[in-house]
């Protein structure tokens, strides 16, 4: 699966539902966090994103310090980056291999289904990105 629709030649991204690929954001939850491989906040992928970021998570601190456990710290600012270090609450396309190693120690973060892309599904199943939907 490559993620794009292939209806009409449109190249809109599409989500693990099968519909367009939604922003990975929670409307309630005014972040400055930009998120995505390309930074375009949407969990779109191509040729060039070897790791997959492509499942939409909200943060957890069980997930976040799991994740600086396994060597991908991503809740210390580096300000080389522009990046100021996640918090529990933000959303953030994550590495679908990540996801999935963190759902096999019992530590994965909740995910949003409509901002999840497809391509995740070639490497995770539906029915345990289902579990951890918010």
């Amino acid at each position: 699966m490559d993620g794009f629709s292939h209806n009409g030649g449109n190249n809109k991204q599409l989500n693990v539902l099968g519909s367009d690929l939604e922003p990975c954001n929670l409307s309630d939850k005014k972040s400055n966090v930009i998120t995505g491989f390309y930074r375009d906040n949407c969990c779109n992928t191509g040729p060039d994103d070897f790791g997959l970021h492509t499942v939409c998570c909200v943060m957890t601190k069980s997930f976040l310090t799991f994740s600086k456990l396994v060597g991908n710290d991503l809740s210390s600012p580096m300000p080389e980056y522009n990046f100021k270090g996640l918090t529990e609450g933000d959303s953030w396309c994550l590495c679908a291999s990540r996801w999935q190693e963190a759902f096999e120690a019992g530590k994965a973060p909740k995910v949003i289904l409509k901002s999840t892309n497809i391509a995740t599904l070639s490497l995770v199943k539906l029915d345990n990105l289902k579990k951890y939907s918010v």
